[in-house]
């Protein structure tokens, strides 16, 4: 009997219970991040990261109220808003990143890391771009105009990046009126540098073109089926060989392009792939489950 044959048969169940604590351990770090990157580099210096912190942190700074207990209370109608309009599962995760960061700001120190408010708003906007963009990555987010980019890019291929760059800077265009131009500049910074980040890391909305030449037609298309999205099959031959072989084209996002690569590597080792980035897509596309 060989034992060794086990792995095999509890490989995925374990990757399955796995995973929920690999989210929940991101979005931990995620929030952390958030937190540091606010209390370390933004507050200290009163800037502003954008978003319901932004504002949150505004009306901290014109009224001494806490600014954790401002940034949770603030999110708590824009939760309900998304559980509503893009599901359960993303929202449970946005609520834990929204309790973690709120707890994490409660804990960890405002203390003015560097004295240049450019450093600060540059590694500010660097170290909460990390913290959003894989919190975004795993599924959920960090609660706030996150949400709001979610809902968007959930409906439309637009940018995360871009929408929380829209978003923000209405949020700091208030604290150029109300506090100082010179805050608010470097706030814009940090916005912008933390906006290219995060559309960096979170792909979603970043189309790509997958064209696979096999010989294993039949079972390719069986497993690449598994991935929702639709599939082109096209009969083709080699142009030194001159053997039969078959194309497969399916348009996939960016994010999926790993999972695609493994699909069609375990399913014909001797496969060809091409991937090439989409300029504009037409017609009917099928969002990523996660």
């Amino acid at each position: 009997m060989n034992f060794g044959k086990y792995p095999t048969f509890i490989e995925k169940p374990i990757k399955a219970s796995m995973k929920p604590a690999q989210e929940i351990g991101t979005i931990l770090v995620s929030a952390f991040l958030v937190a540091a990157g606010l209390n370390l580099f933004l507050v200290p210096h009163h800037l502003l990261s954008g978003g319901i912190a932004g504002v949150a942190s505004i009306i901290g700074y014109l009224t001494d109220w806490n600014i954790s207990f401002l940034y949770f209370i603030l999110n708590v109608p824009l939760i309900i808003w998304g559980w509503k309009a893009v599901g359960k599962r993303y929202i449970l995760l946005s609520c834990l990143s929204v309790v973690s960061t709120t707890w994490f700001m409660s804990i960890i120190p405002v203390v003015q890391v560097t004295k240049d408010p450019i450093l600060a708003a540059i590694f500010g906007g660097i170290i909460s771009a990390i913290g959003i963009g894989f919190s975004l990555r795993v599924g959920g987010s960090t609660g706030g105009f996150d949400i709001v980019g979610s809902i968007v890019t959930y409906k439309h291929d637009f940018a995360m990046g871009n929408i929380l760059l829209i978003l923000n800077g209405i949020v700091i265009m208030m604290l150029g009126f109300y506090k100082s131009w010179d805050l608010a500049l470097y706030s814009m910074l940090s916005t912008y540098i933390k906006g290219k980040i995060v559309d960096n890391i979170h792909v979603d909305h970043v189309k790509v073109t997958c064209f696979i030449v096999t010989k294993k037609k039949d079972e390719m298309l069986c497993q690449l089926r598994k991935l929702h999205h639709g599939i082109t099959c096209l009969h083709s031959e080699g142009g030194y060989s001159e053997e039969d072989n078959y194309m497969l084209m399916t348009v996939t996002t960016r994010y999926e392009v790993p999972a695609v690569r493994k699909t069609v590597m375990s399913t014909d080792p001797h496969a060809f792939m091409n991937v090439v980035q989409s300029t504009e897509i037409l017609g009917r596309f099928t969002r990523p489950r996660r």
